[in-house]
């Protein structure tokens, strides 16, 4: 899978002159959907693809620039910009500068090398994970959205779990009725980005039938509707938080690129049980999939 990303990587460079990088092209050339094509980049290289062809497409702007042998407009419709202060705002939110301040001053600029992947496998841990195929079902509780953290305590998560009071939780209890049994935390992704401060819905909830309507109160719960599918589960034994964000992180950036699974849009879920930081715990991490070559086509977007 890694030589089809690279691959990829490579018709994004080809086309980095073009008003819109052809992304869909880049996912079918990787042998993959949009969709999953977008998150593993943004796993691996840290950064959205769009910030990536920003950056890149700023580099070598940026490189022609300086030399001076073209107007500034002509560069900006070289590399597909309509307007010169169109141009003008992309290549200051990369080198923090306009591009004319840059020509008269000879400023040093930002460069962002390309990038090309690979994976190390050490073989000192192996991951434990199995296939479930799922029905329709409903993720039942309260949901706040908050910015990623990568490592330690999200403040803003930890947060929404104070905020439930007992009786919520009961209720919640309650309704739990098939796997994963529970209560849950679950995270859905609003954007292609994993990086650190992205936006995402986090929620504190439990799976239950697609048909319950826990909505007849005035303190009614959030509801999500899951639609049936493939789920990779991954059981994990160590210290919270720190292993869970680690086997997040090995998921897309060890597993994905070495088994016959793409992700697919869905939340993914938690199973964990609340304990003092770095105290081991056993936790079960629900990943929406499905086969690889199932489908080759992802949502569109910029």
């Amino acid at each position: 899978m890694l030589e089809g990303l690279n691959r990829a990587l490579d018709h994004v460079e080809r086309h980095l002159a073009d008003r819109e990088v052809d992304v869909a092209e880049a996912a079918r050339i990787a042998a993959t959907s949009e969709y999953h094509f977008r998150r593993l980049f943004s796993a691996l290289a840290g950064m959205p693809l769009s910030v990536y062809v920003r950056r890149r497409r700023m580099t070598l702007a940026g490189a022609e620039v300086l030399s001076g042998e073209r107007t500034l407009l002509d560069v900006a419709v070289s590399y597909g910009y309509g307007s010169g202060e169109a141009f003008a705002r992309a290549f200051r939110s990369v080198h923090g500068i306009g591009p004319g301040e840059a020509r008269r001053a000879g400023a040093a600029l930002v460069s962002q090398p390309r990038m090309s992947f690979r994976v190390v496998i050490e073989g000192s841990s192996s991951m434990r994970y199995r296939i479930v195929e799922q029905d329709a079902f409903r993720l039942v509780g309260r949901k706040a959205r908050i910015p990623l953290v990568h490592e330690g305590v999200n403040p803003a998560g930890a947060a929404l779990v104070e905020s439930l009071g007992v009786e919520t939780i009961v209720r919640m209890k309650a309704l739990s009725d098939r796997e994963p049994a529970g209560v849950l935390s679950a995270v859905e992704h609003l954007s292609e980005s994993r990086e650190e401060g992205a936006e995402v819905d986090y929620w504190i909830g439990v799976a239950t039938g697609p048909d319950s309507r826990p909505t007849e109160d005035s303190d009614a719960l959030d509801v999500l509707d899951v639609p049936a599918g493939t789920w990779a589960v991954f059981d994990d034994h160590g210290p919270y938080p720190s292993a869970l964000q680690e086997l997040w992180r090995d998921v897309f950036t060890q597993w994905f690129p070495s088994n016959p699974y793409t992700s697919r849009p869905g939340p993914e879920l938690l199973r964990t049980q609340p304990v003092e930081i770095g105290t081991n715990t056993d936790s079960q991490l629900w990943i929406p999939v499905e086969r690889t070559g199932e489908r080759v086509s992802g949502s569109a977007g910029a």
